[in-house]
């Protein structure tokens, strides 16, 4: 038997790794809601580790938004994230958990990085400014998992994950990702009769996405198989294949049912103009998704509609 805690159970990628870690009879999966455990406090993440006994941990707890978000707390984004992460990866150095996966981010990587985005591709070029506070933080929990690995053989890992959606998204009017944030402009848009919706941007910039349940998948696997962490500090989980904002735009409002028009907010920034990750890596080692973009794209919004009351509205 397993003890495996995962921090940031409730978030959407939290829940989708105990709906799959849960399927595993042999897995007894730790939980501690915030009111229980205070992931900023390091005097009380390390008496939870010493007194759960945690084998192995998926750390998925941070502090995360769209370009809103990350532009409007900046401060909070870089704090939370790297206490957050020094206290959870520590502690499990501290009470001597071995197997760690640490989930990061694909903004770490250079706003003009080569495309499609390698691993190699980190540290060589200047971050996109409206996330850079958060970017760094990321960067710093996938040094320090390298760090811990390198002076005492620990087995910490780092996933990258592309741009995930899915069920427990936050679906907040200004501090939600992309997907989310279309899924409701539209549906509210829908109800209301709107004949046209304004988005923020030009449409023009591409980006890659991912449901939830594959990466929850991806996490697992990645911990599960042998890779090579002299060589690999992170291992970039995506689908491979991107679309532009405007496309995404168009087949959410087809999901949902809106039939007004687009319109786009040129004042407003479209962030990285392209960021597409190379998984060759993952792919070789024998995962790939299974969730094909108009799919997933359906089962979010049933779950949106299905759980309007807790959708963080």
């Amino acid at each position: 038997m397993q003890n495996i805690f995962i921090a940031g159970h409730n978030g959407m990628v939290g829940s989708a790794l105990v709906r799959k870690l849960n399927l595993n009879s042999n897995n007894n999966l730790i939980c501690a809601k915030k009111s229980e455990l205070n992931l900023l406090d390091q005097s009380e993440v390390l008496r939870f580790f010493k007194r759960n006994r945690v084998d192995q941990v998926y750390l998925a707890a941070a502090k995360v938004g769209g370009i809103h978000a990350n532009n409007t707390y900046p401060a909070e984004f870089i704090y939370e994230n790297l206490t957050i992460q020094n206290n959870v990866i520590h502690s499990s150095y501290l009470s001597g958990v071995k197997k760690l996966l640490f989930l990061g981010s694909s903004c770490i990587y250079p706003k003009f990085a080569n495309q499609p985005i390698s691993e190699n591709e980190l540290l060589s070029g200047r971050l996109e400014r409206t996330n850079e506070p958060y970017a760094i933080a990321k960067i710093a929990g996938i040094k320090l998992c390298e760090s811990y690995n390198r002076q005492y053989g620990t087995d910490y890992r780092s996933v990258m994950p592309t741009n995930l959606y899915g069920p427990n998204d936050n679906f907040h009017p200004k501090n939600s990702h992309v997907i989310p944030a279309l899924i409701r402009r539209f549906h509210e848009a829908k109800e209301n009769g709107d004949q046209s919706v304004t988005l923020w941007g030009s449409g023009s910039a591409y980006r890659e996405f991912l449901h939830v349940d594959d990466m929850a998948a991806a996490c697992i696997h990645v911990m599960q198989k042998k890779f090579d962490l002299n060589n690999l500090s992170h291992v970039n989980v995506g689908c491979g294949v991107d679309l532009s904002i405007k496309n995404l735009s168009e087949i959410i409002s087809d999901v949902v049912g809106y039939k007004g028009s687009l319109k786009w907010d040129n004042t407003k920034p479209d962030g990285t103009p392209k960021k597409l990750l190379d998984c060759t890596s993952i792919f070789k080692s024998g995962w790939k998704p299974l969730i094909n973009l108009q799919d997933g794209l359906s089962n979010t919004y049933s779950w949106y509609l299905n759980n309007l009351d807790i959708a963080r509205v």
